[in-house]
């Protein structure tokens, strides 16, 4: 199939919850770090710092999840088309 082909193939958008559930854990380690270092330069104490990133990190990454899963039911900017019923 060459380029041309391609980009008439209609794509089919839809990401699993587990996907979203990764990205979510991915990006919470790296956040957090950065917050714990952040907090840990302010403050100039490591335990406070590791304190202020777990509860950093328990609540940011219920509220990312929430946040993937309202924008995967949002169809601007993305390409979208109904899929035919399977027969079983």
């Amino acid at each position: 199939m060459d380029d041309e082909q391609a980009s008439e193939v209609p794509a089919i958008l839809k990401e699993s919850r587990l996907r979203s559930v990764l990205k979510a854990a991915s990006w919470r380690v790296l956040a957090t770090l950065t917050t714990i270092a952040i907090a840990w330069l302010v403050s100039g104490d490591i335990s406070i710092a590791l304190e202020i990133g777990a509860w950093e990190v328990m609540a940011k990454i219920l509220v990312y999840y929430f946040h993937e899963r309202a924008w995967a039911m949002v169809p601007l900017g993305t390409v979208r088309r109904m899929l035919p019923a399977e027969n079983k």
